[in-house]
This record gives C-alpha cells, structure tokens and sequence, in this order.
C-alpha cells in the first residue's frame, strides 16, 4: 500500500518522540508498503514563531529567540544523527530557516505592521525545522529520506490564513516531485500547514493544517490510507475527560466524522477528511504514544453494526443570539437581513433553530464573537425595533450538546431517549436542532449543564459497549 502517515507536534515533540517516528515510518516500510510522512512542528514552536511576530510587530524583537530555537532543534539533531557530517548539514538547514524568521522579525520591528502574509510566512517555519530532523532520523534507521517543503507541492489560494488547496496543480507538481521518490523506495517528509500560491508566495491551511496537508497528498498521489499519527487512541464516543467510561470507535464514516469534528471533537479537524472523502481513501486515527492500539478508521461506509448514536460531543465558549418579536411573524426579510449581518461579520453561525411560529429565531455563534454581531444586528434591524416587529435581540452563553450517528436515520425513538435522559437529570434544553439528515441532534443547554448532558446521553445510549477494534 502507498500510505500518507501525517505526526502531529506531540508526535514529534522531543528527539525520543522523532525517533520512534523514524521507527513507526521504517517498520511500515519492512511491512511492503511505501510511505511519504507529513510533519508538525515540535510541540510549542509554532506559537513561539507566533508571539515573537506579533512582539517583534510592537518594535519589540529579542534575538535570544532564534538562538533557543536553534538549541532546541540542534539538541535533537545530536540525539538523532550519529554521523558528524549528517549531524552538521541538518544543523546548517535548521540554522538556514532561522536566518529567515530571524530578518523577518527584524523587518516587522521596524515597520510595526504585521499582515496575514507576513505571519503566514513566519507561522510556517516550525514544520521546516521539524521535517529535517525527520527525515534524519529515518535515514539513522537505514532508509533513505529527504525533507520536502510543500511550498512546492501545495498549491493554494492566496487566502492568508486559511488557504484553500487548488487540487489539479497540486496534484502535478506532487506527481512530479514525490512519484519518482517513492518509487526508487525514499520516504519523503513534507512539511504540514504550509503551500504556496501560484506566484510562491508562502500559504498556511489553518486550524488542522498539517492534517489537512496529509488528506490533500494523499489524494493527489491516490494514496491506499492515510494515517493520522496524534497523542489519543483515536476517535472517542466522548471526551474522556468527561466521561470516564468513552471508548474508541472503532471506525465511523466520513459524515460521522465530519459532524464530530465540527460539533467539537479534537481529534480530526473537519476539513482535514474532504480530499481524502473526495477520493474514497480510508483515513486512520492511530497513537503515536500507544501505536499497538489499532485506532479509529474513518471510512466510505463506517461501520452500520452500531444502530442508534454513535458519540456524544460539546461545544463551549459559545453564545446564543435570540431574535424575537410577536411582529416578526409574515415580516419578510427580517431572517434574510439577520444573516447579511452575520456574514459581514466574519461570524460562523454554528447552530440555527426557528419556531414555526415565527416569533423567534437563534443561533449560536463563538463567544468571542457575539458583542460585535449583537451590535452589528441591534444596528441592523433598527427600524424593525423601533416599530415593534422585533422586541428584543439578547445573547447569553451557552453550550452545544450533540448526538451523532449514522444510523440515527430512520430509527425510532432516538428524540425520545435523548429528552427522556436530560430530563431525568432536570437539564433544560433551551433550544433544539436536527438537520434532515437525521444524522445529528444538537441541543443548546446552559454551559453547567454541558458535561452533565453528555454524561447522561453516553449512559442513556449506552455507549461505554462500543467496539475499539478495527482491521
């Protein structure tokens, strides 16, 4: 098999942890398969990267920076590398990295402006410190190995920040660099989180980069599986951390996982699956710190023995917008003007829920986000408060509880359980919502209430008997 595996900075957080990289990659390898290998940063280097731009914008740059990220990529490099002439050129292309971020910085002290292109170009860099090491740890194992910008590879949108991949490009340029390498048997290390326009202009893909980086190669080379190296055993019926008795599922189609990504799982940020989605290639949730355990496989069709709901997940630090009025029923345009609202806003909307009786609508959106769109709305619909269409338009802070499953579709009851267990543990559901999908229940519920409503849904479905094995 032609495998994509992606190591996240936990993964590759110290030289011990790139090592057993190394020896996860080469034992892949002495299985018959063929593997290119998409690294993070190590643990922590991106946000140093991150602060210093933003202190360096304030005309605050402190050289010692650069000089402690050195040490801590040289300190690996000598664990890793026993060869002093390998050891030497991995430093030499650590250090060379460092030259750049360190002129960068220096450039941003004098001109105090720090733009998205700016940071994206310095936001980059960990993956090109880390994806050396790699690479040298693999050869140390007696393989060979080299280390890959995706500068030019991914092909992107010049969005700074949350680039967009343009796929027929990156698949040529990907086709064309890695093919022949992983035909002549090297294993490439690419750096995640980063592309770059047509022009070069350095890119990041945003929250989830580096798993994103992995899917987007693993379409364009139609790779047989990706595997997503991470610190947990894979997806979760819940947060372990809130529900004790969470078990790794064992495998969950792509809708199931796209719905647990964007209702709050941590595991697999939700654009990370499209590309692979696209192409009908499995993707694998695997420990680097426990790899015996099989993990999680996110397929085409899941797996349709478990009836029902599948997992339990939350969202916190959001708000709940209410819009009401007895004269918003038959108004027309008042919805329509709410949501051009939003949008110029940047605001994402994750939750939206109507009365029929159209005398309130709302949706929840990002704490952070609400005191600009609660002003931005009350703006808005001016003339609608001051002729008594709408009386009021409120937030307050809340969570989202969701149930999640494939199978929830066209199975009775589901509603009923749901309801019967939040009210035997008196939570109050202060709005609902299910897409026609019937995939998914969301309920907004006051933010105390949050763990104690997935505590009592992972009980009431009895979701501590789901399976963690997978083949």
């Amino acid at each position: 098999m032609l495998i994509v595996m992606k190591f996240g900075g936990t993964s590759v957080g110290s030289a011990e942890r790139i090592v057993q990289v190394a020896t996860l990659v080469t034992s892949a390898i002495e299985r018959g398969h063929r593997v290119a290998v998409v690294t993070s940063a190590m643990s922590g280097v991106t946000n140093t990267l991150i602060d210093a731009a933003r202190t360096a914008s304030t005309g605050k740059w402190d050289p010692q920076i650069r000089q402690r990220l050195l040490a801590t990529h040289k300190s690996a490099a000598e664990a890793i590398v026993s060869d002093a002439a390998g050891r030497e050129a991995v430093v030499a292309d650590i250090d060379r990295r460092l030259d750049g971020f360190e002129k960068l910085c220096f450039g941003l002290s004098m001109v105090h402006e720090l733009t998205p292109r700016l940071l994206d170009a310095i936001s980059g860099i960990g993956e090109m410190l880390a994806a050396p090491l790699v690479a040298a740890a693999i050869r140390a194992r007696g393989r060979d190995s080299s280390s890959i910008d995706a500068t030019e590879l991914l092909v992107t949108t010049d969005q700074f920040g949350a680039a967009e991949p343009l796929m027929d490009q990156t698949r040529a340029r990907t086709t064309e660099r890695l093919r022949p390498l992983l035909t002549r048997g090297e294993t490439p290390v690419v750096t995640g989180f980063i592309g770059a326009t047509a022009d070069g202009v350095q890119t990041t893909l945003g929250r989830g980069g580096s798993d994103y980086s992995a899917s987007i190669l693993g379409a364009a080379l139609d790779a047989d599986e990706v595997w997503i190296w991470t610190d947990v055993d894979g997806v979760m019926t819940a947060n372990p951390s809130e529900v004790s008795g969470a078990q790794t599922l064992a495998e969950i189609s792509y809708s199931e996982a796209s719905e647990l990504a964007y209702y709050g799982a941590k595991v697999l940020h939700y654009k990370t699956i499209l590309p692979a989605f696209r192409q009908r290639i499995p993707v694998r949730i695997l420990n680097s710190f426990n790899p015996t355990h099989p993990g999680t496989r996110v397929s085409v069709e899941g797996d349709p023995s478990i009836p029902g709901v599948k997992a339990v997940t939350s969202i916190r630090g959001v708000s709940m917008i209410g819009i009401s009025g007895t004269g918003m029923q038959g108004i027309p345009g008042i919805v329509a003007k709410a949501f051009d609202v939003v949008a110029e806003q940047q605001s994402n909307v994750l939750m939206i829920s109507q009365a029929s009786s159209e005398n309130n609508i709302c949706f929840v959106i990002s704490a952070s986000e609400a005191p600009d769109v609660l002003r931005a709305l009350r703006s808005a619909l001016e003339i609608e408060l001051s002729r008594g269409h709408i009386e009021e338009i409120a937030s307050q802070p809340v969570a989202v509880v969701a149930a999640i499953g494939d199978r929830m579709r066209g199975t009775p009851g589901i509603a009923a359980t749901v309801f019967g267990a939040l009210g035997a543990e008196r939570i109050n559901v202060i709005a609902i919502s299910q897409g026609s999908s019937e995939r998914n229940i969301s309920l907004v519920v006051a933010e105390t209430d949050a763990t104690p409503a997935v505590r009592a849904l992972h009980q009431a479905f009895r979701l501590e008997r789901a399976s963690a094995s997978v083949q």
